[in-house]
C-alpha cells in the first residue's frame, strides 16, 4: 500500500452535513405534503417553521429561551468550577484521589434528575434546585475529564520543572493544565450536553417557563407543531454550544497543529 503523506487526519466538512439536512427536510416535507402521515403525529417542516415564527413574533419563544439559558449557564458554570478544582485535586494528590474516586464512582451513575424532588425539599421552590440539579450533572463528568487529563500529562515534564525548583503553582499553570486541556475541553462537550438534558428534564417536572415547560405544555394540548418547534430550538441551542466549544478548542489548542 503506498504511503499516504497526510496520514490519518479525518476532518468534518460543511457540504455533506448541509446536504444530509437538506435531504432529510425535503423528504419529510414531501411526506407531509402527500399526507402519508397524519399531521397530528408528524407535522411537516413548514408547519414547524410557522409555529416557530409565531412563537418568535409573539415573544413567547424568547421568554422561554432566556429562562432556560440562564439556568443552563448558572448550573454549568457552578458545576464546571467545582469539577475543575476537585478534578485537579483528585489527579494530583493521593489522599484526594483515594477519597474522590470512590465518591465519584458511587454518585456519578445516579440520575441527577431523580434528586430534584429532594433538592426542592432542601432548597425550596424556585430557580435554585433546578440550577443545583444541572450543576450536579455537570460536576461529575468534569471531575472525570480533568482527572483523566491530569493523568495523561507526561511525568517527565513535571519532573524536569521540579528539577529546576519551579514553584508548584507555576507547574500547575504552565505544565499540567495546558497538557490536560484537550481532555478538559472534551469533558466540556459532555457536560454541556448533560446540562441541556437536565434543564429540559427539570423544567418538565417543576417549572412554568423554559423550553422544557413549553414542550410539556404543548404535548399536553396535543400541539405537536409547537412541541417539535421547541425540540428544534433545543437542537439549535445544542449546535451553538458545540460550535462554541469547537471554537475554543481551535483557539486554545493551536499549539497542537
Amino acid at each position: 500500500m503506498p504511503f499516504r503523506g497526510r496520514g490519518f487526519a479525518p476532518a468534518a466538512t460543511a457540504p455533506p452535513a448541509i446536504l444530509a439536512f437538506a435531504t432529510l427536510i425535503t423528504v419529510w416535507q414531501a411526506v407531509g405534503t402527500a399526507e402519508w402521515v397524519n399531521p397530528l403525529f408528524l407535522p411537516s417542516p413548514a408547519a414547524i417553521a410557522r409555529a416557530l415564527w409565531t412563537l418568535a413574533a409573539s415573544g413567547e419563544l424568547w421568554t422561554h429561551l432566556t429562562r432556560s439559558a440562564l439556568r443552563v449557564g448558572g448550573g454549568w458554570i457552578a458545576g464546571t468550577a467545582g469539577g475543575l478544582v476537585v478534578g485537579c485535586a483528585v489527579g494530583l494528590f493521593s489522599l484526594t484521589r483515594s477519597v474522590g474516586l470512590s465518591l465519584v464512582s458511587a454518585f456519578y451513575p445516579i440520575p441527577k434528575i431523580a434528586l430534584l424532588p429532594l433538592l426542592i425539599l432542601w432548597l425550596g421552590i424556585g430557580e435554585t434546585p433546578k440550577v443545583a440539579t444541572i450543576a450536579l450533572g455537570v460536576f461529575f463528568p468534569t471531575v472525570i475529564a480533568v482527572c483523566g487529563g491530569v493523568d495523561q500529562v507526561p511525568r517527565n515534564l513535571i519532573r524536569m520543572a521540579q528539577s529546576f525548583d519551579v514553584p508548584f503553582s507555576t507547574i500547575l499553570r504552565r505544565v499540567i493544565l495546558p497538557s490536560a486541556l484537550p481532555a478538559i475541553l472534551s469533558g466540556f462537550r459532555i457536560s454541556s450536553s448533560t446540562a441541556l438534558l437536565l434543564v429540559v428534564s427539570s423544567e418538565m417536572i417543576g417549572a412554568d417557563s423554559g423550553i422544557g415547560a413549553f414542550i410539556t405544555q404543548a404535548g399536553n394540548l396535543m400541539k405537536t407543531a409547537d412541541l417539535l418547534a421547541g425540540v428544534v430550538v433545543l437542537s439549535i441551542l445544542g449546535l451553538v454550544v458545540a460550535r462554541t466549544i469547537s471554537w475554543l478548542e481551535r483557539r486554545a489548542l493551536r499549539w497542537r497543529a
